[in-house]
């Protein structure tokens, strides 16, 4: 398994808890089993007869930098469950219901707090808690009192909790077989990291640094905030430092800001985005042009249009949707939580210990061949179970997400031979 680094009604409330009238994982309200499980069926209920599970999510769906990408995943999410539920649900007993408590996070991780505290008794886990700094900020309360947890975040700390199921490489991996695949695709003599701060970008600019490093290369790093009029420093060490590659993790307006100005003032270096960094809607700003001639895009799964069984059936279920990757990693990211599930119904231990329990049972997962199988292990220790391959994709008007995959899921040499002994950004 991974080994993981009101006065006077409060008094009534701590009553009732000592007399055994509020209980935690066995709830002792009208219909549960445990908290977030159900003898009742779910509100949208497809079988009347089997009882509820209960996972919560917590996104950015307004004011935040993702938001582009988080409604698609937490919409794909959605038909992903439906799709369960509709199969038969989880060990022919319960359905999933991941519509009752969801909540916006605006990608500020006290507001992600906040709304953590007001659904965390009312879940079993959590089908999505979106963003590695946010996720950060309720990691403690999550071991604590073992809330399963699949993040839409790739940092690499989640390599080192157990109550966390990521699904493909982290950012760290991911940048490292970046800079390697530049090495061969055009030989680039220096690599700038171009990053937001915390655990997504400074991550991916870890990753980038040991492999600059093992490549023999020149390593700038340059954090830059989010906010698309807040690029200038970033634009102006890009044009004056001239870096052979940019390894650019931020969100996708920071991104196109800063690869149409750095290209509007003569850069004509090249760019790969990690993949949070990229939203096909870029192809219709003012910086497509610099972005189809100077730009790739790293991701941990395969595009929307893929040819893969899970993601026809993401297709089918989502019907006559604008295609996004938002939905292809909202969908990808619920396997291991089916997994899991379905794991703790058939040992009986219907609980959230039992659920972490069936996770660290989790050595491959079905992803419908999404992913590989290995990308969902959960029983190794964190230098073993890390998944190390990547894709990369280059700009394609012409496919459904705007990408094009160029070269296939691959493990470069540093990914390979770098031992994962603790989150890449601490070492930044």
């Amino acid at each position: 398994m991974k080994v993981r680094n009101g006065v006077g009604l409060v008094a009534i409330v701590a009553l009732l808890s000592a007399c055994g009238v509020i209980r935690g994982d066995d709830e002792g309200s009208k219909g549960a089993v445990t908290t977030g499980v159900t003898k009742e069926a779910c509100p949208l209920a497809v079988d009347k007869a089997k009882g509820c599970i209960y996972l919560g999510t917590i996104s950015d769906l307004t004011a935040g930098p993702f938001a582009a990408l988080a409604v698609p995943i937490t919409d794909a999410q959605k038909a992903f469950w439906s799709r369960v539920n509709k199969a038969g649900g989880i060990g022919g007993k319960y359905e999933v219901d991941v519509q009752a408590y969801v909540r916006d996070n605006k990608y500020n991780p006290e507001v992600h707090r906040q709304v953590y505290n007001e659904i965390k008794d009312h879940v079993l886990g959590l089908a999505q808690t979106l963003g590695s700094p946010t996720t950060a900020a309720i990691i403690g309360d999550l071991k604590a009192n073992n809330v399963v947890s699949a993040p839409a975040s790739w940092t690499s700390a989640w390599e080192f909790e157990d109550v966390i199921i990521e699904s493909g490489a982290n950012y760290c991996i991911e940048a490292m077989n970046s800079v390697d695949y530049a090495m061969t695709a055009y030989q680039p003599k220096s690599v700038m990291a171009v990053h937001l701060a915390g655990d997504y970008g400074a991550d991916a600019a870890a990753g980038a640094k040991v492999a600059a490093e093992k490549n023999g290369l020149t390593f700038t790093a340059v954090e830059t905030p989010p906010g698309a009029t807040e690029q200038g420093r970033a634009i102006t060490e890009i044009t004056k430092k001239k870096p052979d590659l940019v390894i650019l993790t931020t969100g996708p307006a920071d991104a196109a800001t800063i690869i149409g100005q750095s290209a509007a003032a003569g850069f004509k270096g090249r760019f790969i985005g990690t993949g949070p960094t990229w939203n096909p809607a870029l192809l219709k700003s003012p910086a497509a042009p610099a972005l189809k001639a100077l730009y790739e895009q790293s991701a941990a799964g395969k595009p929307w249009g893929a040819d893969t069984p899970g993601h026809q059936a993401m297709r089918d279920a989502l019907g006559g949707v604008t295609p996004n990757d938002g939905y292809t990693s909202g969908w990808a990211w619920a396997y291991p939580m089916k997994a899991a599930l379905e794991k703790m119904v058939a040992s009986g231990d219907i609980s959230r210990k039992g659920l972490l329990a069936a996770v660290k049972t989790l050595s491959t997962v079905d992803y419908e061949g999404m992913l590989p199988p290995e990308a969902g292990n959960f029983a190794g220790d964190p230098n073993a179970a890390t998944f190390r391959q990547t894709l990369i994709s280059k700009v394609d008007e012409t496919a459904p997400t705007g990408v094009a995959i160029v070269k296939d899921f691959f493990t470069g040499p540093t990914a390979q031979g770098y031992t994962m002994d603790g989150p890449c950004f601490a070492k930044l």
